[in-house]
């Protein structure tokens, strides 16, 4: 079976395309002119150069079967609104219709837990909430939440798309790297002096690729699954990295208002003035709530592998050493 895949060059993209080639699949992969291909450097994988809001998408799937869609513009950058907008919901629109008019017979598409939500009260959520759109914080939540949509439209069309929400993976390939990555990479760096009072759900991101295939086997037309596995405080995540590197965790916490007051400084004044922003105020924003999800049924329908956090950022560790950026 042949495999579209877009966003096969990035973090989540490059763990599924070595899955699904391990498993015998071909894989033809979408990349923009501008995309790195370091991820896809000694792998039997067809590349095709455009973008997700090319008019002749269908005719680059001619000959697949299956079409993964992982691509997005992940920004928390106020001045990145528009592109967000153009790629995560018009690109999400272009490409399921692309497929149909191309024969893919199903599509798994990768939206986030981002387009879910959190609940108010901070309580842990699973795939039968929803977070209204106007409270989803930042334009690029409420852009997958808009791209999700998309993908529940064409199914109400006759499509058959499966909808998996990863939360925060953790593991090698993380090539750009995503913000779970950079955490680690400061850790190492020893740029991480203290910490904000916040909460993630983390996953090992080869077990969120499984889930990926788990969807397109086994997952139900037209759900959405949660792939995630545990819900940690980013306290204890440090923890958890001092125990795999010996290097000393922060023991300081800031204040929600510190970088709050330092993002929207940046992002108001430094950027209008051409200076390089630091800090996304959407970023702050977002952390003043703990972000848990229940990923329990695509445990119990899919099959999603729950493997140890703790080696996921061990192989994220030696990845990121490997590639010499510590």
């Amino acid at each position: 079976m042949k495999a579209f895949v877009t966003g096969g060059s990035g973090f989540i993209g490059a763990n599924l395309v070595r899955l699904l080639l391990q498993q015998g699949y071909t894989v033809r992969s979408l990349v923009r002119p501008t995309s790195c291909l370091d991820n896809f450097q000694g792998l039997d994988v067809e590349i095709v150069v455009s973008d997700l809001n090319d008019d002749h998408l269908s005719e680059l799937m001619k000959g697949c079967q299956v079409l993964f869609h992982l691509a997005a513009h992940y920004s928390l950058w106020q001045k990145d609104r528009e592109l967000v907008y153009k790629n995560n919901v018009f690109g999400t629109r272009n490409i399921l219709s692309a497929a149909q008019r191309a024969g893919i017979e199903r599509t798994v598409y990768t939206s986030s837990v981002a387009a879910i939500g959190v609940e108010i009260s901070g309580r842990v959520v699973d795939e039968t909430y929803q977070c209204p759109l106007e409270k989803l914080v930042g334009d690029y939540k409420k852009s997958k939440f808009l791209a999700e949509q998309e993908a529940v439209k064409a199914v109400r069309m006759g499509q058959d798309v499966v909808i998996v929400n990863p939360t925060a993976p953790i593991g090698p390939w993380d090539i750009k790297p995503t913000p779970t990555g950079d955490i680690i990479v400061r850790f190492l760096r020893g740029q991480m002096p203290a910490y904000v009072d916040t909460g993630l759900n983390f996953i090992d991101v080869r077990d969120v690729a499984w889930g990926h295939l788990l969807a397109l086997e086994r997952g139900k037309r037209g759900e959405r699954y949660i792939l995630g596995h545990q819900n940690l405080t980013l306290k204890a995540l440090l923890d958890l990295l001092e125990e795999v590197t010996g290097l000393p965790a922060p023991r300081l916490t800031i204040p929600f208002w510190l970088p709050l007051i330092l993002a929207w400084v940046d992002e108001k004044f430094l950027a209008s003035w051409g200076k390089q922003s630091s800090v996304p105020l959407d970023g702050v924003r977002m952390s003043q709530k703990r972000m848990y999800y229940d990923a329990s049924k695509a445990v119990k329908e899919l099959g999603l592998p729950q493997s140890p956090i703790k080696f996921a950022l061990q192989d994220a560790v030696d990845w990121f050493h490997g590639c010499g950026v510590t």
